[in-house]
């Protein structure tokens, strides 16, 4: 059977490796599912996710001029469904993601899907562009100051 890009099959793990993980194919072929091919969430350890042996689903995403197969098993499935798609928004009684500027309390509580015209959605935004620029600038001037001060000793 010939590997062609957009194929979906099913093959053995063979190898684990700090980049990744290599799924041999019952054709005696094998390729390599880079460490962000592996699942939707981080992923900091492969072997947290996968285990020499295991059978996996995989697409075909590439082959090089070389031959080297390029794989993904996070695309050969669904993506995991979220309750809404700001997954980056902290929830309540959670820790709140850490980000060099902090996210105005009103911005979180708004639901996107009020019905704003054009001018209140850009005086949000506006805002929020204004809020999110000024802690930046706050963080590098902290940063700039720190290592100001190191090299002056």
């Amino acid at each position: 059977m010939e590997l062609e890009v957009g194929t979906v099959l099913e093959g053995k793990v063979t190898g684990i490796t700090k980049f990744g993980a290599f799924v041999s194919f019952p054709s005696g072929k094998s390729g390599l599912v880079h460490i962000s091919e592996i699942a939707y969430p981080y992923v900091q350890n492969v072997s947290d996710h996968l285990s020499d042996g295991q059978t996996v689903r995989v697409k075909v995403i590439g082959i090089d001029e070389n031959g080297r197969i390029n794989l993904s098993i996070k695309k050969a499935a669904e993506p995991p469904r979220t309750a809404n798609s700001t997954s980056q928004m902290p929830i309540r009684n959670q820790q709140p993601v850490k980000t060099a500027y902090r996210v105005p309390a009103q911005t979180v509580a708004e639901t996107p899907n009020q019905d704003n015209s054009f001018e209140d959605k850009l005086k949000r935004f506006m805002q929020d562009s204004d809020s999110k620029i000024s802690c930046i600038k706050q963080y590098s001037d902290r940063r700039s100051g720190s290592q100001r001060r190191r090299s002056r000793s």
